[in-house]
């Protein structure tokens, strides 16, 4: 099978993917507008170099080792569900000083924290990527960039509601979508064409791989932005979407680690997205092309992501005080101060820690939750209990792997 073939098919199974996303029916349905956003912000940056560090860490057990991961995350998933259905109602009856809201304002202050520092950081990397096009690597180049992206989306955000924000969401996840349906196709291709797998690289699992798979958790995070979409969807919808971006971004995450199999040794021997462009690009040229556009595209849709479940958390920390254009203005204006005055790459390890810590303190109310109303058994609070030490775990000692 030529290298024509295989870009033939991966240029035209990704034109079919997006261009099915941008203008089908369901396309504009609320179901699809509310998946758009928690899928956005779980598939960034994280699916281009989970395939080398998994590769390099756990050798042939790549594949099960992100399979682990996701089941963590939809754990994780499950438990912020659980919240958007028993805390919410709580939270919204709770007078000011009761232990659950402070724990939860506390929570809130955290991912705020995060949700800044990872906006910046994904516009950031966006931006140089646009630069290294035109051989730039100004740092000053980027934070404008970066600026004026931020400033673009809370005009929309001004004129239009989340509403308008959530379509630049949506056509940029339809675009990457349909890059990373081209990049399966030409791996399962190239599958076929060698016949299996190369030399796979050998088992070497230690303490510091599991430490390394807990701090991968940022790659799979962005799910819980549903849970604060509460201005625009009900329970039930934000709950049912939120459960298909997990799955979805699933199935992409481990047919991908699949599918690198045959170059698993060589993924190893690279690292980050310049690793899977060089995988890609001895697949068959022009692929690396794709790699380059759905890191952009991945790094927009995140970002866009982030801000929404951003707006929605000053909103809701604000006690519905700030309207969805001055949340959004908040949060911009956070995140332009993040990018003008830090090295995002340095302070992505602090996010990474921080959404762990977030999600350990989701468990921790829903577990509080859950017992005080009655509302969880014993298993499911046993459940909501360990799945909170590993995330206590991962923020304490996961090593970051973005940045």
């Amino acid at each position: 099978m030529s290298d024509h073939v295989v870009i033939g098919v991966a240029i035209g199974l990704g034109l079919i993917v997006a261009l099915t996303l941008m203008f089908a029916r369901f396309a504009r349905s609320e179901s699809w507008l509310a998946t758009v956003t928690p899928l956005a912000s779980i598939i960034g940056s994280g699916f281009l170099i989970c395939g080398p560090l998994l590769a390099r860490e756990f050798g042939a057990l790549a594949a099960p080792a992100m399979i682990a991961l996701l089941l963590l995350a939809y754990g994780v998933g499950s438990i912020v569900r659980f919240n958007i259905a028993a805390a919410e109602p709580y939270l919204t009856e709770a007078r000011f000083n009761d232990p659950v809201a402070w724990t939860a304002r506390v929570a809130q202050g955290v991912l705020a924290a995060a949700y800044a520092v990872s906006v910046a950081y994904y516009l950031k990397l966006l931006a140089m990527f646009i630069l290294r096009a035109v051989h730039s690597e100004s740092e000053l180049l980027a934070n404008v960039i970066v600026t004026a992206i931020i400033a673009v989306l809370t005009a929309l955000a001004f004129t239009g509601g989340l509403r308008r924000v959530e379509r630049v969401a949506d056509a940029s996840v339809s675009l990457k979508l349909g890059l990373i349906a081209g990049m399966l196709a030409a791996l399962a291709l190239d599958w076929i064409r060698t016949a299996g797998p190369e030399t796979l690289p050998p088992v070497n699992v230690s303490w510091n791989s599991v430490l390394l798979l807990l701090g991968l958790l940022i790659t799979v995070q962005g799910f819980e932005t549903s849970r604060y979409m509460g201005e625009s969807y009900d329970r039930k919808t934000r709950i049912r979407t939120m459960r298909n971006a997990q799955l979805i971004s699933s199935v992409i995450y481990v047919l991908f680690l699949v599918l690198l199999t045959p170059r698993l040794g060589q993924a190893a021997g690279t690292e980050g997205v310049a690793g899977v462009l060089d995988v890609m690009e001895s697949v068959a040229p022009f692929l690396g092309a794709f790699v380059l556009a759905a890191a952009v595209t991945s790094q927009l849709s995140a970002a866009v992501a982030d801000s929404i479940g951003s707006t929605g958390l000053a909103i809701e920390l604000s006690r519905q005080r700030l309207t969805v254009a001055t949340g959004f203005l908040l949060a911009g204006a956070l995140a332009i101060l993040v990018t003008w005055t830090t090295d995002s790459f340095q302070v992505i390890a602090v996010a990474s820690r921080a959404f762990a810590l977030f999600y350990a303190f989701q468990c921790a109310i829903a577990f509080i939750i859950g017992r005080k109303e009655g509302k969880a058994g014993p298993v499911q609070l046993t459940f909501f209990a360990v799945v909170g030490a590993l995330c206590i775990l991962a923020a304490a000692a996961g090593a970051p792997a973005e940045g």
